[in-house]
């Protein structure tokens, strides 16, 4: 995937969907296109040297992603909340611009010891007896 964090704040991206991720013939899995969109959005706040994990993503499905086709992706902040960033998507066909699949994201922005955090509390579950 290829990403450019433009002037305008918009993050414009091309890529597309491996034939490995087909869901049905000839399309994406529904899930290739959910995590595709999920990765968007976070990137368009890592290309801003912001660390952010998504709080809530939903996914319209508006056309069919067909397989190893050209795709276009734009992502753009909507507003902030304190650590909370709203971001959209979009993934388009390259050659018409027709919308395939739309997002909104809510991202949390999240201090840069997050993963370490996680690491120690899911090592402290794990030793405590399943309810």
């Amino acid at each position: 995937m290829a990403e450019t964090l433009r002037d305008d704040g918009v993050v414009f991206s091309e890529l597309s969907c491996p034939r490995k991720d087909e869901g049905g013939r000839n399309v994406a899995h529904g899930g290739w296109t959910a995590g595709v969109l999920d990765e968007l959005v976070g990137h368009t706040l890592l290309l801003r040297g912001e660390f952010a994990v998504t709080g809530t993503l939903t996914v319209v499905f508006h056309k069919p992603v067909p397989v190893e086709v050209p795709l276009i992706a734009e992502t753009h902040v909507l507003r902030r909340e304190g650590r909370r960033v709203f971001v959209s998507a979009e993934l388009r066909l390259a050659e018409t611009r027709t919308i395939l699949a739309s997002a909104e994201a809510t991202m949390v922005k999240r201090p840069e010891d997050h993963f370490d955090r996680h690491d120690k509390w899911l090592a402290e579950e794990l030793k405590r007896p399943a309810d």
